[in-house]
């Protein structure tokens, strides 16, 4: 096990119960010093339940809860080095900016000076580039300003970790995708532990360091957001993270037979054991043409629906004997003569190494 000197937060063989129902099964994880983690999954899955025994909101059934090298087990919220960002923010009304970000550091016992708070609340609004803002009220800032006052507020105090729930659900996509890029830069510039509640794959790839994809209770796969999309450990991680195209196939020795009968040489990516299998491929790594393709397996197929996004169109074309596939594609051309109509003929290839193979029992 890596040395709690690396890391902030550790579970160990962290179980959690509401009575009869287990939320968390068996949890072992370690997140070192500086990472930015993001918990994903679906609703249900226990990234919340995990976040709630990271703050000390909750407490485990069994196992143990670490927060640099210490066991946090009973230790409630308040006595933790953590601080928590909300999805609703739950920022005081009838106070102003500056009179928010300084709660907390309010409480502390013994008391701060005060030029010692001002000073503290000045760099910490700083951060988050609210620094003309401290005596503004609550209700005449936007959507993404409340949420920075949060953070202000949640960092103010220097905690080893910050638990962030679902902080951008309440954000339109446009302020989502600044919020994604000013949450990462203030990361780098503290240099503490970010720990994100997410099911939004989305946001999870494009803002942490290391992905840990949870379902029923378990994590399914722990890596890097790259790995975690080119290698999914199983169909589940390769279904919910991103899109993919599944269809089935049996396994006949080093070769796949598809529903339609034709052959696909699949080499290392074989199942473990002969017989049915699922083939998941994503929507990017399939090339579609209006002519043969000049390697790798192919399949003609006709577009039912395409949907142009601007820079790329993705389309989805039926198949016969395999389904449907959805397909994403680059434009490579201003004039739309490229893309390819509903009702057109299409050839669709791939290479086989970008095709995942998944035993049919996992589906």
């Amino acid at each position: 096990m890596t040395s709690a000197l690396t890391n902030d937060i550790e579970f160990r063989s962290v179980t959690k119960n509401y009575g009869p129902v287990t939320a968390v099964t068996d949890i072992n994880l370690n997140v070192s010093k500086g990472a930015f983690l993001a918990l994903l999954g679906p609703s249900g899955c226990g990234k919340t339940t995990c976040l709630r025994m990271i703050g000390g909101f909750e407490q485990p059934s069994d196992g143990k809860v670490l927060i640099n090298g210490q066991e946090m087990n009973g230790v409630p919220a308040y006595r933790r080095p953590v601080n928590m960002v909300f999805q609703h923010y739950a920022l005081f009304p009838h106070f102003n900016v500056e009179q928010n970000v300084a709660y907390g550091l309010r409480q502390q016992r013994p008391r701060l000076a005060k030029a010692e708070i001002t000073r503290r609340v000045g760099e910490a609004l700083d951060m988050v580039r609210l620094g003309g803002f401290a005596t503004r009220r609550i209700h005449e800032m936007s959507g993404g300003q409340q949420q920075r006052v949060a953070l202000a507020r949640a960092i103010v105090n220097r905690p080893s970790v910050l638990l962030l729930d679902e902080p951008l659900a309440a954000l339109d996509k446009k302020l989502r995708s600044a919020m994604q890029i000013e949450l990462q830069t203030l990361q780098r510039e503290l240099g503490i532990t970010f720990v994100l509640v997410t099911h939004d794959q989305e946001e999870a790839l494009s803002m942490a360091d290391i992905v840990c994809v949870m379902s029923a209770g378990r994590i399914r796969q722990l890596g890097t957001p790259q790995e975690v999309y080119d290698h999914p450990a199983d169909l589940f991680v390769a279904d919910f993270v991103g899109k993919t195209n599944r269809f089935e196939a049996t396994t006949e020795g080093a070769t796949l037979k598809l529903a339609d009968g034709s052959l696909l040489v699949a080499g290392d990516k074989l199942p473990p054991a002969s017989g049915k299998s699922i083939i998941a491929i994503r929507p990017e790594a399939i090339r579609i043409s209006r002519t043969a393709a000049e390697k790798g397996p192919s399949f003609k197929g006709t577009v039912t629906h395409r949907i142009f996004l601007g820079s790329s169109a993705e389309y989805a074309v039926a198949v016969p004997g395999l389904g449907d596939f959805l397909v994403t594609t680059e434009r490579h051309a201003i004039d739309e003569s490229d893309l390819a109509a509903p009702g057109e003929a299409v050839v669709l290839s791939f290479d086989p190494k970008a095709a995942h193979v998944f035993p049919a029992s996992s589906a």
